[in-house]
């Protein structure tokens, strides 16, 4: 659905935010409406009403994963204070630990491998939002003058790899203690006088 068009009714957002619920536990790989809906408490044809196809729906539950996502960099952006990359890197890692977003970040990495095998599907785009809203963190996280560098575009860069990277491992092994041993030796370099 076209983000201009009027307001959603409060029975679109209910079964947004029971789908989502949905989504996180049991991800959307295998997205069926009539199984979906029959969880969420609607029905296929209701589903189809409110968001007019299935490709909608998922660009409406990615919209709503993407908006958790969103909330969680605005207030680490509003709440950094100093300019610290390493710093951000830190809290970014304990947010990303945190067991309770295990199913949101699950959720968002099988949406950046969808958005990189479907570029035209309803994932499109997922991918490289996201890494313009990390990069956007980070880069807030820089010295006005360092960030506006190449020196510190690949600062930054190197950080969210770091990021992403430690964080695909954790959701497949679980590994916390050996993750979080890397995400301090990167933040150990990005302290190292230069």
């Amino acid at each position: 659905m076209n983000d201009s068009g009027p307001a959603p009714s409060a029975r679109r957002t209910e079964l947004i935010e029971s789908a989502y619920a949905f989504a996180l536990e049991h991800g959307m790989g295998d997205l069926s409406l009539r199984p979906l809906a029959r969880a969420i408490g609607s029905s296929a044809s209701v589903l189809i009403y409110l968001f007019g196809s299935k490709d909608d729906l998922v660009r409406a539950l990615l919209t709503r994963a993407r908006a958790d996502e969103l909330a969680f960099i605005d207030r680490l952006t509003a709440d950094q204070g100093d300019h610290d990359l390493p710093r951000t890197v830190v809290r970014t890692w304990t947010w990303l630990t945190d067991p309770a977003h295990r199913g949101v970040l699950t959720l968002w990495a099988e949406a950046y491998s969808r958005s990189l095998l479907d570029p035209d599907g309803p994932w499109s785009d997922f991918a490289r939002s996201t890494v313009d809203d990390w990069l956007r963190l980070l880069a807030a996280a820089q010295p006005p003058r360092r960030r506006r560098t190449q020196a510190g575009l690949a600062e930054r860069t190197l950080a969210l790899a770091v990021l992403r990277g430690c964080l695909l491992d954790l959701l497949a092994t679980g590994d916390e203690p050996r993750l979080s041993a890397a995400i301090r030796q990167h933040v150990d370099a990005l302290l190292a006088p230069a």
